[in-house]
């Protein structure tokens, strides 16, 4: 009986297969990136389309959406997705493309589940073409931006970059929890090359204005692939480390394959005793974490900072840790930033956050002043002090001045252990001896050295964290070798009190 229409059905889901045509589809392999159905299909166990047939009729032909949405698997758990078909306009908007982002956004939401965004092109308002074709121009505003925004609280959005990525489009890109770029196949900016030149006299290539190393290092992504399939592999481990959303717990893996009470007797020889000697932060992080668990976000951004995921007997974990070979580790604006962000991405989804201490306060001199180093600290101080996640403190060498008291939450309880490399105070000796003895300096004429080394010489006296240990001022000195059982006897306490739900602390 329905024949008819279940014919014009089928044929109008083939040309929807087709997307933009075979001519652009070549276009688009040309370039070296795969289409958007071919994406959905190397990131996703399976997925189930929901308006295919959305798009404009022609004269025996039909033009499909340039966006793609569904409901998918990956690793068996459920997500949504959302795709730009950049062989229909560029990706750029079109009638049927703002309520198609706008339900994946508020399916994700409402079903609290996962978002993953393919973005290829601008996502947004198109070209100035189109103004004769509507015979006015309009206001502009983000159709569904509150559902975009209401998401960083619900659930884990992963956006991926896999080509040239502008205005809107970038928006998206960064409204995220974590952002995914292809090296030499994707760019992002606020606006391309031509019209930059335009409206700055600026002559840029696509690369130089918004290539991987720009962006990177700028923090506006937080992972860089080799390629479209890398790309897909980070999404998928990223989503291993995080809820469905912020209503359940991280997920945690059923049988682990590092031992809980593993100890690592190299952790007593990698801090050196020369104070102004650096060493390896991130081996330390293998040697305390799961095995192959560590994924750093961030990496080319706030370098002095180092932010990651990592596992402890199976439960994710967020982990925070300074970079002693850059500045010394000291926090910088940029670094504040890193760290308020990534506090909050903890807070948002319930992750114990496990803090390797070796901060010797925040960077100084002009450039910090000029960067406002000091107000973006106490945001990340605030982003500390505001967090309700069960906290590890591990002090492994130095905890100094103001950067250093967002080492934990000191309103309330978490684990606090220090090595007995362990080095702290308001000032390093080495710098504020000058400044607190600088008149009895002054006054001791030619024998100011000796009185210098004199003094240095007390003061050392008092620096061995057994002293603090005395006072109570920091709970417990252990052997490096024995951390990781230490922190993971604590996770397991960690994971029996989280309390889950959307967090008022956690902000977007």
């Amino acid at each position: 009986m329905w024949d008819p229409e279940l014919a014009e059905l089928e044929r109008r889901r083939e040309l929807a297969e087709r997307m933009g045509g075979a001519e652009r589809v070549a276009r688009q392999h040309a370039t070296g990136r795969l289409t958007i159905r071919e994406r959905l299909a190397a990131l996703t166990d399976s997925w189930q389309e929901i308006g295919a047939l959305a798009g404009r009729a022609t004269d025996g032909g039909f033009t499909p959406s340039n966006v793609i949405i569904g409901r998918a698997r990956v690793d068996g758990r459920r997500i949504v997705v959302a795709g730009d078909d950049f062989t229909v306009r560029g990706g750029a908007a079109d009638a049927a493309i703002h309520e198609k982002q706008i339900l994946a956004e508020r399916m994700a939401g409402e079903l609290r589940v996962p978002l993953v965004r393919l973005i290829d092109g601008t996502g947004g308002g198109g070209s100035v073409k189109q103004l004769e074709d509507h015979g006015r121009t309009y206001v502009p505003y983000n159709p569904g931006w509150d559902q975009v925004v209401a998401n960083l609280g619900r659930v884990p959005v992963i956006a991926l970059a896999l080509g040239p990525v502008a205005g809107l489009g970038a928006a998206r890109l960064v409204t995220s929890h974590v952002s995914i770029m292809v090296k030499e196949l994707s760019q992002v900016f606020i606006a391309g090359p031509a019209v930059v030149e335009a409206g700055m006299g600026e002559s840029v290539t696509k690369e130089e204005l918004g290539g991987w190393r720009a962006v990177s290092a700028a923090g506006t992504v937080d992972l860089v692939a080799g390629s479209e399939a890398e790309a897909f592999e980070l999404a998928r481990k990223v989503l291993a480390y995080l809820p469905q959303s912020a209503w359940q717990p991280p997920p945690v893996l059923a049988d682990p394959a590092d031992d809980a009470g593993r100890a690592a007797p190299e952790l007593r020889e990698i801090v050196p005793r020369d104070r102004r000697r650096p060493y390896d932060m991130r081996r330390v992080l293998d040697l305390v974490f799961d095995t192959g668990s560590v994924l750093e976000l961030g990496r080319r951004f706030a370098p002095s900072i180092i932010t990651a995921l990592a596992r402890l007997d199976g439960r994710p974990v967020a982990v925070l840790a300074s970079d002693p070979r850059v500045y010394g580790g000291g926090m910088t604006a940029a670094g504040a930033d890193k760290t308020a962000r990534f506090v909050d991405l903890a807070e948002t989804f319930h992750l114990p956050v496990v803090h390797l201490v070796d901060q010797p306060g925040f960077v100084i001199g002009t450039a910090a002043e000029r960067a406002g180093t000091i107000r973006r600290g106490a945001r990340a101080l605030a982003a500390v002090y505001q967090s309700t996640v069960p906290w590890a403190s591990v002090l492994v060498r130095r905890v100094f001045g103001v950067a250093g008291a967002a080492h934990r939450p000191h309103s309330r309880y978490s684990l606090r252990v220090a090595w007995p490399s362990g080095d702290w105070g308001s000032l390093p000796i080495e710098g504020g001896l000058e400044v607190a003895f600088k008149r009895m300096l002054a006054e001791a004429g030619e024998e100011a050295a000796a009185l210098k080394a004199e003094i240095a010489e007390r003061l050392e006296a008092v620096r061995s964290p057994f002293r603090t240990a005395e006072a109570f001022l920091v709970e417990d000195i252990i052997d490096p070798a024995g951390t990781r059982p230490v922190l993971t006897e604590w996770v397991h306490d960690a994971y029996a009190t989280l309390d889950l739900g959307p967090n008022p602390a956690a902000r977007p």
